[in-house]
C-alpha cells in the first residue's frame, strides 16, 4: 500500500493512514481513488466515504466537503454526519 489518506472534519482528524482505496461521493457521482490516481480536486456531496485498509472496509457518512488527490496523497475536508439516536 502506498496511498495515504487524511480525513479532516471541523472537529478533529477523523482518519490518517495508509489505505488501498477510497470511494467518495462526488458531485457527479461516486468515484474510487486508487494508487497513482491523477491529480484532482473535487467537491463532495452528502453520502458515504468508504476506505479499505488491509481488506477491511470502513464507512464514514458525510454531509459534504472536498477531496484533493496528488502524488498518492488523498486529503478529505468533510462535514461528518452525526449519528442519529
Amino acid at each position: 500500500m502506498s496511498l495515504r489518506l487524511k480525513i479532516v472534519s471541523p472537529e478533529k482528524v477523523e482518519f490518517e493512514g495508509e489505505v488501498e482505496s477510497v470511494l467518495v461521493p462526488g458531485t457527479l457521482g461516486s468515484f474510487e481513488i486508487l494508487k497513482d490516481h491523477a491529480p484532482i480536486i473535487s467537491s463532495l456531496e452528502k453520502g458515504k466515504v468508504e476506505y479499505s485498509v488491509h481488506g477491511d472496509k470502513t464507512e464514514l457518512w458525510i454531509l459534504g466537503g472536498f477531496v484533493e488527490v496528488k502524488k498518492n496523497e488523498v486529503s478529505l475536508c468533510v462535514e461528518v454526519k452525526e449519528e442519529e439516536e
